[in-house]
């Protein structure tokens, strides 16, 4: 279970924001995913007047492409999910199961090699 706990804030010019809050001293370790793969370039700064983190995440321009793209944020000591957030472009999707279907995906990896580390540690 993650010591860490995330809270979108807000998306703007191109970076999106949460809030991060650590029951555990140290900074926080996060991934930040697209597609399975890292997503590079965001920070985490400590907000030390409030004893909590700011996580900024630069939206890739690969990244912003016609359709659902959607990032996953997890804690890289014990792969748990702490949020995602979704970027919709191109067609009105309205209550399009795209998006559901995109987040299915990026838990079904997740799961795939907390499996796959498992077998090799039982092993």
């Amino acid at each position: 279970m993650s010591t860490l706990t995330l809270t979108p804030l807000k998306l703007r010019r191109g970076i999106w924001e949460a809030i991060i809050t650590n029951t555990q001293s140290g900074v926080p370790q996060i991934n930040v995913t697209h597609l399975g793969k890292p997503v590079a370039g965001f920070e985490i700064t400590e907000k030390k007047d409030e004893n909590l983190w700011l996580l900024q995440v630069p939206i890739p321009a690969d990244a912003i492409a016609d359709g659902v793209q959607t990032f996953v944020i997890s804690d890289a000591m014990d792969e748990t999910k702490l949020g995602h957030f979704t970027l919709i472009a191109g067609e009105a999707l309205g209550d399009d199961i795209r998006v559901e279907m995109e987040l299915l995906r990026a838990e079904l990896d997740m799961l795939k090699r907390a499996f796959r580390r498992h077998c090799v540690e039982t092993t």
